[in-house]
């Protein structure tokens, strides 16, 4: 009589102990993005090649021991291009979702926490950012500021806090109008620290997954920006760089700058996303 009370005493650990494993395709994008950033990092240094000095004799050379993936149309080592590239692909990348979770999760805030006449102005704002697509908005950046990574990064991060904002917003306005907040304004406590203690943390889930999603629409932009030569300007390496250098040698047989580089966008824009989505949800999982 005691056997069947004594079964999910050992079948719900083990189940637990299932659901905590991570999948082989968690495993595969950390594994992707660690071998990413120790590319980053010291592929640059180990390598004895200049990513920006080339020698014509040596164009087009397959892959071999000398150059691990071969040489670009000026005789450049495609390893340490795309060493160099991943730094500047992925850190503009990064401070563009950065950036993006500090405006948007501001606004959200400030909106939130005093209403009336600054809510309305802040949505008043969120919907005129809206109206401008944000590739046009980072192409009249350039216009007026003139070319550089450095404008793409502005005019994205700007680009993109209404989407982040208004989702904050929404999570945030719930919490702003519960029971424990309204307490915690009648004790005087300062709205500051009220936001700082309680509605920060409840929106961190909303600010994480924004941010991951943000970092690959940024990867994305940023490449199609330096494609179209707006961004990372040559010699210098970048993804999106590479992928439009690489043009001339795609139609002379020659594809593997672009293939390369285009590849590594894709990979690194889905394993971030993924790890995102698994990440969000497991911490809204355990929440609940």
């Amino acid at each position: 009589m005691t056997a069947p009370a004594d079964l999910p005493e050992v079948a719900v650990p083990a189940a637990r102990r299932r659901r905590g494993r991570p999948s082989v395709l968690v495993v595969v994008c950390l594994g992707w993005l660690a071998l990413v950033a120790l590319w980053a990092a010291l592929g640059p240094v180990l390598s004895p090649y200049d990513p920006e000095a080339g020698n014509v004799l040596d164009r087009y050379l397959p892959s071999g021991p000398e150059h691990w993936l071969g040489t670009d149309q000026a005789g450049r080592d495609l390893f340490t291009r795309l060493a160099v590239g991943a730094r500047s692909s992925i850190t503009a990348a990064l401070v563009v979702a950065g950036l993006t979770a500090l405006l948007g999760g501001s606004l959200a805030l400030l909106a939130v926490w005093w209403g009336g006449v600054v809510d309305n102005l802040v949505s008043r704002l969120l919907d005129f950012l809206f109206a401008f697509p944000n590739l046009l908005l980072a192409v009249l950046a350039i216009a007026v500021f003139g070319a550089g990574v450095e404008t793409a990064v502005v005019a994205l991060a700007i680009g993109y806090t209404p989407y982040t904002a208004r989702v904050i917003r929404s999570v945030a306005l719930r919490e702003r109008n519960l029971a424990y907040v309204k307490s915690a304004e009648l004790q005087g406590i300062s709205g500051f620290t009220i936001t700082r203690r309680h509605l920060l943390p409840n929106v961190k889930q909303q600010v994480f997954t924004g941010a991951t999603i943000n970092f690959g629409y940024a990867m994305i932009d940023l490449a199609a920006l330096s494609f179209l030569g707006f961004a990372v300007q040559p010699p210098d390496a970048d993804w999106g760089l590479m992928v439009s250098a690489g043009q001339s040698s795609l139609l002379a047989g020659h594809p593997t700058e672009s293939l390369y580089a285009g590849t590594c966008i894709v990979l690194t824009v889905a394993a971030v996303g993924f790890l995102g989505e698994k990440l969000g949800g497991r911490r809204a999982a355990g929440r609940i």
